[in-house]
Parts: C-alpha cells; sequence; structure tokens
C-alpha cells in the first residue's frame, strides 16, 4: 500500500504542540495575574474562541460546497464587472461579495483559494484590502443610528469622511490592480473564470469532500489561532493594551488635538464607542467645541483607537486564517492605507471654510 502524502492527511505533531504551548502559557499568567480565574478564562478567553473557531469552520464548508456545487461563479457575478476590471478575478469577486455579510468567512475564503493556487499573492493582498470597504459598510451599518443622535451634524460629517475614505482607497485599490496585474498576469496565476463542474454533485460526493479536506484545513488553522488568541487575552489582562492607549493619548493629544477635545479621545480609546460620541455631542451642544473640533476629535480618536482594537480582536483572527507573516503584512497594510485615506480627507473637509 502506498503511504499518503504528508499534505493528504492531518497533521497532529503541529496542533499537540500549539495546544500545548497555550497551556504552558495559561498555567503561567494563572499563577503570576492574581485576578485571573478559570471562569474568567472561559468567559474571555474559552467561549470567544469556540465562537471564532465555530465561524471559520462553517466558512470553510460554505466555501467546499460553494465550489464543488459550482454556486461560487454565481456568487462572483455579483461584483463580476469590477473584479474584471481589476483584474483580480472572479474568486477574489466571491470573496468580495461574502465579505458584505462575514469578513471571516471572506478571508477565510480567500486564503483558501490562494492555498489552492487559484489565486496569486498579489491577488490575494489587494483583495483582501479591497474587501475592507464592505467589513466597514457592515460596521457603518450598525454604529450610524447611533452616532447620527449623539453628535448630530459633526456625526454625519465624520461618517461622510470615513465612508469617501473607503470608498476612495478601493477605487485606488481597484485601478492600480487594472494597471499592474495586467503587466504581471503571464507570470502569476489570474483566473477570470471559475470552472464548474463536470456533473451535478451527490450528496455524497460532498460529504466526502468536506470529510476529506476539512479536517486538514481547520487544523492548520488552530494551529495558529489558539496561542495567538491566549497571548492576546494575556496581553489584555495585563492591561497592556490600555497602557498604550495611555502612551499614544498622551503622546497625541499634548501634540495635535485640542485639550477641550481631550476627554472625548480618552473616551473614545473605551472599547464601547458610544461615550466617546456621547461626550462629543455634550461638548458640541453646550457650545465648547465648534464643529470642525468635534469632526477633528472624532477623526483622532478613530485613528488612534482603531490600531489598537485592531490589535485586541483582529489580530488572533488575521494570524490564525492566514499565516503569521501574511496576516501580520495583511493588517498593517490594511491600517495604513485606511489612516492615510481618513488623513487625506479629512485635511480637504479642513480646507472648507466653515460657516
Amino acid at each position: 500500500m502506498k503511504k499518503k502524502h504528508k499534505s493528504s492527511q492531518v497533521q497532529f505533531k503541529p496542533i499537540l504542540l500549539s495546544i500545548s504551548l497555550s497551556l504552558c502559557m495559561l498555567l503561567w499568567a494563572l499563577y503570576l495575574i492574581d485576578h485571573l480565574h478559570i471562569s474568567l478564562f472561559m468567559k474571555k478567553l474559552g467561549w470567544p474562541l469556540i465562537r471564532l473557531m465555530f465561524v471559520i469552520g462553517i466558512a470553510l464548508i460554505i466555501g467546499q460546497l460553494l465550489e464543488v456545487t459550482g454556486w461560487i461563479s454565481k456568487l462572483a457575478k455579483i461584483a463580476g464587472p469590477l473584479f474584471r476590471f481589476s483584474n483580480l478575478g472572479m474568486y477574489c469577486s466571491a470573496t468580495f461579495s461574502a465579505a458584505f455579510v462575514s469578513g471571516v468567512s471572506s478571508n477565510t475564503m480567500l486564503y483558501q483559494y490562494y492555498t489552492d493556487k487559484k489565486i496569486s499573492r498579489t491577488q490575494l493582498i489587494l483583495c483582501n484590502l479591497v474587501n475592507q470597504f464592505p467589513v466597514y459598510i457592515l460596521h457603518v451599518s450598525t454604529t450610524l443610528f447611533m452616532i447620527i443622535p449623539l453628535t448630530g451634524i459633526a456625526g454625519v460629517i465624520y461618517i461622510g469622511i470615513t465612508f469617501i475614505a473607503a470608498l476612495a482607497r478601493t477605487g485606488l485599490l481597484l485601478l492600480y490592480g487594472h494597471w499592474y496585474l495586467n503587466k504581471i498576469q503571464d507570470s502569476e496565476t489570474m483566473q477570470y473564470h471559475i470552472s464548474q463542474p463536470s456533473s451535478k454533485p451527490t450528496l455524497h460526493s460532498m460529504i466526502l469532500e468536506i470529510k476529506t479536506q476539512f479536517p486538514i484545513r481547520m487544523t492548520n488553522m488552530m494551529v495558529y489561532v489558539i496561542p495567538i488568541y491566549v497571548i492576546v487575552f494575556i496581553f489584555n489582562e495585563m492591561d497592556m493594551f490600555l497602557w498604550l492607549n495611555t502612551w499614544l493619548m498622551t503622546y497625541i493629544s499634548n501634540k495635535f488635538i485640542p485639550v477641550e477635545s481631550l476627554s472625548i479621545v480618552v473616551l473614545s480609546f473605551a472599547s464601547e464607542f458610544t461615550s466617546g460620541f456621547a461626550a462629543a455631542g455634550a461638548m458640541r451642544h453646550a457650545g465648547i467645541l465648534t464643529i470642525k473640533q468635534t469632526v477633528l476629535a472624532l477623526v483622532i480618536g478613530n485613528i488612534i483607537a482603531f490600531p489598537i482594537r485592531t490589535l485586541r480582536h483582529q489580530l488572533p483572527r488575521y494570524l490564525g486564517i492566514f499565516t503569521p507573516k501574511i496576516g501580520t503584512q495583511l493588517l498593517l497594510l490594511g491600517q495604513f492605507f485606511r489612516i492615510l485615506s481618513i488623513i487625506m480627507i479629512t485635511l480637504l473637509y479642513l480646507a472648507i471654510p466653515e460657516f
């Protein structure tokens, strides 16, 4: 009997090493941090990690089913013209459409297409950056009706700035793909069409496909997700993110933000973003801040607070879904372009005379 290639089997050594390392870090934290206990582990680490792995697992199964049944081509047609123009291909178009529902599912599908060599590394990076637009739309849809009642016209302008920034950087990335990828399409994977299954898949064949590929893909992600989630949890319980927030707040506020706006920035660092907007609205209505000062404070609070939240919440997901190297690169690039675009649009707004 021929020995199966190791890539077609679940590799138990890496996942056992990952779990062992995670348990050692948890025991170390339990010994050194006084307020830690088992129930806190489950509340702040166990259940969030279980929910994340569940979402990733569902995304992997959905991605496999969409591909086996041919439905992924239908999903790709939704944004097909844009992705043909940008030379990103129909697989990237499918993940863009999926991002309007779930960012985790979209990234899981995207990385799977990359590992299956259906898209290139360049397509992976560009598509991930482009997919931030639907993720932004999801975020705005949940905060829009909270921000505007609290901050009024300043909140409308703030949302307008972030929306235009997201739209502008997405458009520029698509243009970059149109010009750049067109020059390298002979040397990189460029798939504009998704092959359809030769025959209608049966229930048995779909189950067999999932049973064969799902355990391998899931364990490969768990190798990174578990220890990274544990590290972020420990750092959070040691108040390292709070210290970083305070340091950034003090440095940037002293140099760029009016003293009157300091409390807004402080509140914006809190895990509950609502308090920051409530303070901005109160100070605006009291006449302490002008509309432009309120907008500027909210924008700077956004620029400072979101990278910290990225470290706390998105870092484990990115480094788990992608490899640590690729995940770190994508996070840094995403934050760089997001901050740069918001700064540019804010400068344009500040150049407009206030009536």
